[in-house]
């Protein structure tokens, strides 16, 4: 059940953070445009499920690098609402910083665990 979740954090999150390189291989169809528009109000819960549930299945032996690659993916998603909480927010700011020039390269990596994952 946790796997299912992951797999569908993965694709939706992968969708959202590879939306730039997505849109050039779409050409005119706008088909990732059009899902990112229905993904983007759940772009925190998309994120926080990508940390919480990688780092659940890190901890349970799961495949640790697939897991840390959804985990960033995750960071990278809720950094713009948890970072305005005082205690975490520097922290995830820079976290974020330092992620954000991989951003597309992440959310592309994510789509296609998400979609390996299936099979």
């Amino acid at each position: 059940m946790i796997g299912l979740l992951l797999t569908i954090a993965n694709i939706s999150g992968g969708v959202l953070l590879g939306l730039a390189t997505l849109d050039k291989w779409d050409g005119e169809r706008n088909v990732f445009n059009k899902i990112a528009g229905v993904l983007a109000p759940f772009q925190t819960v998309i994120g926080g499920a990508l940390v919480v549930i990688g780092l659940i299945r890190i901890f349970g032996g799961h495949s640790v690098l697939l897991n840390i690659v959804s985990v960033m993916g995750g960071f990278l998603l809720v950094t713009h609402s948890v970072g305005k909480v005082p205690a975490l927010g520097d922290s995830l700011k820079k976290l974020s910083d330092k992620l954000m020039p991989f951003k597309a390269i992440i959310g592309i990596a994510i789509l296609i665990i998400g979609i390996l994952r299936i099979f």
